[in-house]
């Protein structure tokens, strides 16, 4: 592992975009439903057990969270969305605050999103592709809890999943199982992190 992800640390929360940390450099932003192991698979890609906040109860990380790797580079937690007992008006804040991370951030290299493999591409999930497509950003998907589905059931729903991305978006997103219990795909979330960190700007037009 590239020792950059261990030297995480937690670097500020903010509810707006004008108060986020100086937009330079390169960042990567962690996005996915509510209960679908983000803030476990932050954790875990950073071996840390409590860098992001694993809450128990669904909705609770309703802010931007922005974590140091060093002076140039950070992980972005964004607020988890679709979890049905929050309030609409608070989704919708919550949606409004994502949009306008992802069309206006300069510093933004891709986008990881997490899905949990029992309940991939909920229409908020959708709605995410769909954004990273407008706005040219990279995506990359993690199929989350791979442990809890047997391996031929896994990849069974890792191939059916690619080939739904294939037909409806094209073929430029990337797709790999992940489990942070079971530490199932770290070192290819690592590969894609590594690229997108590098010290070479990408150039992605928004």
């Amino acid at each position: 592992m590239n020792p950059l992800y261990h030297k995480a640390s937690f670097l500020s929360s903010v509810s707006n975009l004008e108060n986020a940390p100086s937009d330079h450099g390169f960042e990567v932003a962690f996005a996915g439903r509510s209960n679908a192991g983000k803030s476990s698979a932050i954790n875990v890609i950073t071996q840390q057990k409590a860098l992001a906040r694993v809450s128990k109860t669904p909705g609770r990380t309703q802010l931007l969270n922005f974590f140091r790797l060093d002076d140039e580079r950070r992980l972005v937690d964004l607020p988890g969305y679709g979890y049905a007992k929050v309030p609409e008006g608070m989704q919708t804040a919550w949606g409004a605050m994502i949009e306008g991370y992802l069309s206006r951030r300069r510093s933004l290299r891709g986008v990881f999103l997490v899905m949990d493999i029992r309940h991939p591409l909920t229409d908020f999930d959708r709605r995410m592709i769909e954004w990273c497509s407008h706005w040219d950003l990279p995506l990359h998907i993690a199929l989350t809890k791979a442990d809890k589905l047997s391996r031929g059931a896994a990849l069974d729903t890792l191939h059916k999943v690619g080939g739904k991305l294939r037909s409806d978006y094209g073929g430029a997103i990337g797709l790999q199982l992940f489990s942070a219990l079971k530490r199932i795909g770290i070192d290819e979330a690592h590969a894609v992190l590594d690229g997108w960190l590098a010290s070479v700007p990408l150039e992605i037009s928004r």
